[in-house]
């Protein structure tokens, strides 16, 4: 393919810690790596303008404001990041656009894009209900609120020639809620050889591992729960990785269970830590009811781990039910606590599990998406309208 100069717009990116971020990055550094050269326009992590060059990548940081509702957000004003992306649209004269949002950056980026007349590309990686957590609007308007954001998404991501979201599901709420009926799912897809090459390496103590931000929508009060009523004479630890709004509450939920000893609140970790944590976890468990896809849950099945997750969103498109793991109703904490328990007490189940999500993750790889989305970078430019797509089982 000959190579591009692509901008990709984020309203997220690392040094941020979601899923949104982390795929934004893989994106760019991967599509770089593949000889494009590649710009993403973003959240300044700092506040004022940056400009700096990370894995071949320049990453452009708009002007930015810390979030009064939430310390580890950065966002943008649309009066700043509008004439800012424009601005950017400019001096960097992309031949593709691809908008990872809609919201101030995305926006300002989409509508550079479409009255420069350039080839846009678009992927939706946000459900607005999970918004309302860190709004202001009074719980009675919450409804009304994300009827109007989901039209607003459509009017939005309606000027890009090729929608994208992460799985079928993610896909259907897109065509249900914000009416773009064209869009086509292609998964985020994971470097799974990354977490293949930590060898698995089990403490004596079995150990359920969760990762993900530690706000409401991830439900990790339910895992707490759960691991809480499991038999006592079935030893285990419970491990969590992340951060967020809810921990100070979660920790005080352990302790007054009297599970101050058997769970650790790990926080945000470094890389290494985390494939680390995954090499010694027995199971991984992912609760959260809001997935589009979940690239922890699909990091955790690289790693060889069985997988227990909540029958919800795109999860399972993830989880095969007695292949992989199990999935259990929301909110059915005796039913998580069943699942973990069969696992826990189970080593030989364990494995062989746990080589079935090794097999199922093969198609997120993340080459086959990268090869996707170049595919789709050449119909938005007119050369070609035959996209193979990634779909995810």
């Amino acid at each position: 393919m000959k190579p591009l100069r692509i901008l990709i717009g984020a309203e997220t990116y690392p040094p941020d810690v979601n899923g949104a971020a982390r795929f934004a990055e893989r994106l760019a550094t991967g599509l770089a790596r593949r000889g494009h050269e590649v710009h993403v326009v973003a959240p300044s992590p700092t506040g004022p303008r940056t400009r700096d060059t990370r894995d071949g990548v320049t990453v452009h940081g708009v002007r930015s404001h810390r979030y009064f509702m939430h310390s580890g957000f950065q966002v943008c004003m649309p009066w700043e990041a509008g004439p800012d992306t424009a601005a950017l649209m400019e001096e960097i004269d992309p031949d593709v656009v691809h908008t990872q949002a809609h919201m101030v950056v995305g926006r300002g980026v989409v509508k550079a894009a479409h009255r420069d007349g350039r080839p846009l590309v678009a992927t939706n990686h946000l459900m607005p209900e999970n918004l309302v957590a860190y709004s202001p609007i009074p719980r009675a308007l919450r409804r009304a609120f994300a009827t109007v954001a989901w039209k607003d998404l459509g009017n939005v991501f309606g000027r890009a020639t090729v929608v994208t979201a992460p799985t079928p599901r993610a896909v259907e709420l897109l065509v249900r809620h914000a009416g773009l009926v064209d869009a086509i799912p292609v998964s985020c897809g994971i470097d799974a050889d990354r977490y293949r090459a930590t060898p698995q390496a089990p403490g004596a103590v079995p150990t359920v591992l969760f990762v993900g931000r530690l706000d409401q929508e991830k439900r990790v009060d339910e895992l707490i729960r759960a691991f809480a009523a499991l038999p006592p004479e079935l030893p285990a630890r419970l491990e969590i990785i992340g951060d967020g709004a809810r921990r100070e509450e979660w920790t005080a939920l352990a302790d007054g269970l009297g599970l101050a000893e058997r769970v650790r609140f790990r926080g945000f970790v470094a890389e290494q830590e985390l494939l680390d944590a995954y090499a010694g976890a027995a199971v991984f468990c992912m609760p959260g009811v809001a997935e589009l896809q979940s690239l922890v849950t699909l990091e955790s099945m690289a790693a060889g781990l069985p997988v227990v997750a909540a029958d919800a969103m795109a999860l399972p498109h993830l989880v095969r039910p007695g292949r992989n793991g199990w999935l259990y109703p929301p909110g059915d904490v005796p039913e998580l606590t069943t699942r973990l328990a069969a696992l826990l007490a189970d080593p030989a189940l364990r494995r062989r599990m746990g080589a079935a999500s090794r097999d199922l993750v093969a198609e997120h790889a993340i080459d086959a998406t990268l090869s996707t989305f170049e595919g789709i970078y050449e119909r938005a430019l007119g050369r070609d309208d035959r996209v193979q797509v990634t779909r995810a089982a």
